[in-house]
């Protein structure tokens, strides 16, 4: 994703019809308005595609005094040493700034600012922006992630250590307009849709090497689903950072996402008071399984399983299973196996996943069903289920009570993140 560009100057021409400009230089320029002259604070682009288009130049002047905002198309041009404007139509300013929707403030939102590179999904920091005139519009190009950007930023970019080292902008896209116009919002080179693609390790790793708002703002860009992945997969004490400054609604939708083992590994890392808090957005009989947990005593099969998982009616047409599944959100880890179920709600079956996808549709469940199904009974314990996956190598195993109705299902992965905090 990042290129390597060696250019030494501000304003290196490439042909007549556009120059390239490092925006930590421009700062530097003065603004000439007639006789007069201003002080560049910040310039101000409008989030486009494929390329943000400047809008204008942002002038504070201190001391009490409005601020000034100079109009793109009011600027004459760049000159070696000075951005030469027209001077107002009436008046000796030019009218305060006014933030607008989708607007960006390069020093204020984009410069210092945390980037993923998604090629090797580590973080960088943007030390400078590159960017091309043409035709009378100033563009985003690149931003320059090298330790060159960082000493331009310095007055120092006689000094060249080693190659620019360039990004894209295509790869440097903030989540929305509404991130951009926060004052420390964070911009990243994965969009939301990207970032849904992500394994839950690598979006953990994210979250650990940010900090502060940036953090939070990525997380909070986060669907529910991918959020709740991430959050179990993060070290402690992003988890504690995370869980801190969550809206109570949104800790309530992510909890439902886990299962009570990884409650209990979440809740194992908190503070006593946040642990509380949270506790009481649970029902009770889960609550009580994660106390269970957390507190050593001897966990029951019932504390450890999951209400997510597939079953179905004997009757029903595989066509019509299919159906259900492909137009539902099922999370992937619930359809291994599909439970069959009678009219009492026992379990009567089971089917393979790829069974019935290859079956033909209009034969039922119970034509292609394996009767004997391995199921754990509710007040078995954790040992017994442990043995039971040591033996039998399922991936999930159902849960029953006395007269065999299903309950539940308890995932190994489950199983063992519940052993792993046992263990801590």
């Amino acid at each position: 994703m990042a290129v390597n560009r060696n250019m030494n100057v501000a304003g290196a021409t490439n042909g007549k019809d556009f120059r390239f400009f490092w925006f930590s230089e421009l700062l530097k320029m003065p603004i000439r308005v007639g006789e007069a002259k201003r002080k560049l604070t910040d310039l101000v682009f409008r989030l486009a595609e494929p390329y943000p288009d400047a809008v204008g130049i942002y002038i504070e002047h201190g001391w009490g005094k409005p601020t000034e905002f100079v109009p793109w198309n009011r600027v004459s041009r760049i000159e070696g040493d000075a951005i030469i404007v027209q001077p107002p139509d009436g008046g000796d300013a030019y009218p305060p700034f006014v933030d607008q929707p989708g607007w960006m403030l390069l020093d204020q939102h984009l410069m210092g600012k945390t980037i993923l590179d998604t090629d090797g999904r580590r973080v960088e920091v943007v030390n400078d922006v590159h960017l091309l005139e043409s035709k009378g519009h100033l563009i985003i190009v690149h931003v320059d992630i090298s330790f060159n950007g960082f000493l331009r930023k310095w007055g120092l970019g006689n000094l060249r250590w080693i190659h620019d080292n360039l990004v894209s902008w295509r790869y440097v896209q903030p989540f929305s307009l509404e991130d951009v116009a926060r004052k420390d919002a964070v911009s990243l080179s994965v969009t939301k849709e990207q970032a849904r693609e992500m394994p839950g390790e690598d979006l953990a790793d994210v979250l650990e090497v940010l900090s502060g708002e940036e953090q939070e703002a990525f997380f909070s860009a986060l669907d529910t689903e991918k959020a709740a992945e991430a959050l179990m997969h993060a070290e402690p004490r992003a988890k504690r950072q995370l869980i801190e400054d969550l809206p109570k609604e949104r800790a309530r939708a992510i909890l439902a996402e886990l299962s009570i083992p990884q409650l209990a590994d979440l809740f194992s890392v908190l503070p006593h008071d946040d642990v509380t808090e949270l506790m009481q957005m649970l029902r009770e009989d889960k609550a009580e399984s994660i106390r269970r947990i957390l507190s050593g005593q001897e966990v029951r099969v019932r504390d450890l399983m999951s209400s997510d998982y597939l079953a179905f009616a004997e009757g029903l047409p595989i066509g019509e299973a299919l159906r259900v599944i492909r137009t539902s959100s099922f999370d992937h880890e619930t359809i291994s196996y599909i439970y069959v179920v009678n009219g009492e709600k026992m379990l009567i079956g089971v089917v393979d996943i790829r069974e019935l996808i290859l079956a033909p549709d209009d034969r039922r469940l119970d034509d292609i069903m394996s009767p004997s199904v391995v199921s754990a009974d509710e007040d078995k314990t954790r040992e017994d289920l442990e043995e039971m996956f040591a033996k039998y190598h399922y991936r999930m195993i159902p849960v029953v009570d006395g007269q065999d109705r299903l309950l539940g299902i308890v995932r190994y992965n489950d199983l063992v993140q519940s052993l792993s905090e046992q263990k801590a």
